[in-house]
């Protein structure tokens, strides 16, 4: 009989716990039910609501405009979405020691240089970043790589960089990719040093690695668990969608955010207001902030901000400021880290690089 039966309590043995084995008061082996994720079902339920309305003519302007939004972000946001799942599966069965292994056991400046051209080579949106972002930190990266990891990433793609090239020159891409990555580097020591001085949790899922630790034959070790039958791929997929679950309902209310965001604010305040002024750098931070894009979507904005209103430092500012004020990654951040204070930081210690080199760039 299971220790979870309709057995009366009170013909229960008072110190007997999970089927017969000795508990302390007040402890239950029947597992509760977890509670259901509103905000996960909510958003999803008006998001493919508002997408499946976008193939019909309706009637009311604003709800047209909205659903339409819906139907263009999610078509962008998708492949980066779906690769990052897929990152996810992988990287869920990916042994923490691998990942100590190859992004350094300590979070000193090569595991910073590491996480950083980590996060440049991978091509992905910043929607599907931070999905992979959250699981290095489940997998015991410092949270110093992992914001390093997060500020490189999202626009410093190669498909992006050749986007860039093209539209704002090769020699502002490679100023704009250096200044990024400076940044990325500093935010990740500084995040590292606020974690040594006990100002910031340090990442719990970090551990050292065995003294007899070699990652070729622990990867070699792990490939061969790997189920090649359809029943195994299916479920290797679908443990990448549950694991991405708490970045998905982010994201989900971002799209939400960003349909009313584009239905009920006017297209040509991005070419009106940005000029190489304090006043235009300023506003340009509050709309990166404000304006939930994924980076197919930053990149021709920040371009059209470089050629229509002249000013290459807004232009750096929109893509960077973006990456640390969006309320996506500072929610994904919270949950992941389960610290608002940590979340907070990354504006705290990104933004002021942000503004001193656009200032500096719009003084050239």
């Amino acid at each position: 009989m299971s220790c979870c039966s309709n057995t009366p309590p009170e013909k229960k043995p008072p110190t007997s716990g999970c089927c017969g084995s000795p508990a302390p008061v007040q402890s239950s082996c029947c597992d509760t039910k977890a509670p259901r994720d509103y905000l996960l079902w909510g958003s999803l339920s008006l998001v493919l609501t508002l997408y499946l309305a976008s193939f019909f003519n309706l009637p009311v302007t604003w709800l047209h405009h909205a659903a339409h939004s819906v139907f263009e972000l999610l078509n962008t946001m998708a492949w980066g979405i779906a690769f990052g799942v897929l990152m996810v599966a992988v990287l869920a069965k990916v042994p923490r020691e691998w990942v100590m292994a190859i992004m350094g056991t300590n979070a000193g400046f090569n595991g910073l240089l590491r996480a950083t051209a980590a996060g440049v080579l991978l091509d992905l949106c910043s929607h599907g970043i931070l999905m992979v972002g959250a699981k290095l930190y489940e997998r015991g990266a410092s949270l110093g790589q992992v914001m390093a990891f997060l500020i490189a990433s999202p626009w410093n793609s190669f498909s992006l960089t050749l986007i860039m090239v093209a539209l704002i020159g090769l020699q502002w891409t490679l100023i704009f990719i250096v200044l990024s990555l400076i940044i990325a580097v500093v935010a990740g020591w500084l995040f590292d040093q606020c974690v040594s001085k006990g100002w910031l949790p340090s990442n719990p899922n970090t551990q050292d690695l065995p003294a007899d630790f070699v990652l070729w034959p622990a990867f070699r070790a792990s490939a061969k668990k790997f189920n090649p039958t359809l029943k195994g791929t299916l479920n290797f997929f679908w443990n990448g969608v549950k694991e991405s679950r708490m970045v998905i309902r982010w994201l989900l209310v971002g799209v939400l955010l960003a349909a009313a965001i584009r239905t009920f604010v006017p297209e040509d305040i991005f070419s009106s207001y940005f000029g190489p002024t304090l006043l235009g750098l300023a506003i340009t931070l509050i709309a990166a902030t404000v304006i939930e894009v994924c980076s197919e979507g930053s990149t021709p904005i920040a371009a059209d901000i470089f050629n229509r209103a002249n000013a290459p430092g807004n232009s750096f500012a929109f893509l960077m400021a973006g990456v640390a004020t969006d309320y996506t990654e500072i929610m994904v951040i919270k949950s992941t880290t389960r610290s608002w204070k940590i979340a907070l930081f990354l504006p705290l210690l990104v933004l002021p690089q942000v503004v001193l080199f656009a200032l500096l760039l719009n003084a050239v």
